[in-house]
């Protein structure tokens, strides 16, 4: 039962008495199904929501005395968000309540709240992978951003900060995995039109030395005979070699071993249709030798990744793919 006033004199009934009784241990419930606006009535009851849909329950003052308490709880699926209306509501929580979740509404005021959550989900407003936690008044959600953008402070956004484009010059993460045993990492959807240029890194170890490249489109390896290579190579002796591909249906053919190759490419024009991609980098193995490698692929294809490869062979390593902002 809700809150009663009771007169000097009067005289209560055994019913009035259970009754009270019973509200300490079985708080008198109303169950709403949409929105709803707190009435008088409402101090010492437990007011629960079960809605499919987003709901509010809004507070409002001249209704309640300092010292006032009432229970809202969420059964429903819907998102029940505490708000006020003429009345304050201050919390160090969240004010949405998503399903099972509860809270005490204390009043300081007849025109001041207090919702101390005690939800079970511990007052998350995330909904979304990539989603972050961010603030205002109170914690709120701060949605995924698009691929690509980073996250900016800005004072003129609700949470003080934003998704948005990196400014000139960047260096952005695009992809990065360790790979074990395998002849071929196939990068897709690595080059689009967000960056004109790439950097990538690579450490590898394979069985038979010979580490190819292939520029990829659609989801398929480029092997048309566009593809041109000239590499120099010395050692701590003092050995130097040069070689070259001409024409040929692949790119680089580093030599590997058991020697570790490790080497960094940088790609310009990847995905630029009716340009020529060009790439250039260094070489270090594990024999103490280095080399530079420069890669032409002259088809004028708007490419979208890249493959990695070995002559027949397996390799295990790990990589890293970058993107230079225009």
């Amino acid at each position: 039962m809700s809150k009663q006033t009771f007169n000097t004199g009067q005289v209560l009934t055994a019913a009035q008495v259970n009754l009270l009784q019973a509200n300490d241990y079985n708080q008198t419930v109303s169950v709403k199904t949409a929105s709803y606006v707190l009435v008088a009535a409402d101090k010492g009851t437990r007011i629960e929501f079960n809605t499919s849909g987003s709901v509010t329950c809004t507070v409002n003052s001249g209704l309640f005395d300092a010292g006032d308490t009432l229970v809202i709880q969420n059964r429903g699926a819907g998102v029940v968000t505490v708000t006020a209306g003429t009345a304050t509501v201050n919390t160090s929580a969240t004010l949405a309540l998503s399903q099972y979740d509860a809270g005490t509404l204390y009043f300081v005021s007849d025109s001041a709240s207090i919702f101390f959550n005690t939800d079970a989900g511990g007052g998350s407003p995330l909904t979304t992978k990539g989603d972050l936690f961010g603030f205002s008044t109170v914690d709120a959600r701060i949605p995924i951003g698009a691929n690509g953008t980073v996250l900016t402070a800005d004072s003129a956004q609700t949470l003080g900060l934003k998704w948005a484009t990196p400014s000139s010059g960047a260096l952005v993460k695009i992809a990065g995995a360790s790979f074990s045993g395998v002849a071929t990492v196939s990068l897709d959807s690595m080059f689009s039109s967000t960056y004109l240029n790439y950097f990538t890194t690579w450490n590898i170890s394979d069985t038979d030395g010979n580490i190819r490249l292939r520029f990829r489109a659609s989801g398929a390896d480029n092997t048309t005979g566009n593809y041109y290579t000239a590499y120099h190579n010395s050692t701590y002796t003092g050995t130097i070699s040069n070689t070259g591909i001409s024409g040929g249906t692949y790119a680089l053919d580093l030599p590997g071993a058991t020697t570790s190759p490790r080497f960094a490419l940088t790609f310009m024009n990847a995905n630029v249709s009716g340009a020529q991609t060009q790439g250039f980098g260094q070489n270090v193995r594990g024999d103490s030798s280095a080399g530079s490698v420069f890669v032409d692929f002259g088809g004028g294809t708007a490419f979208t990744g890249f493959s990695i490869y070995t002559a027949g062979s397996t390799m295990t390593g790990d990589y890293a793919v970058y993107g230079y902002v225009k």
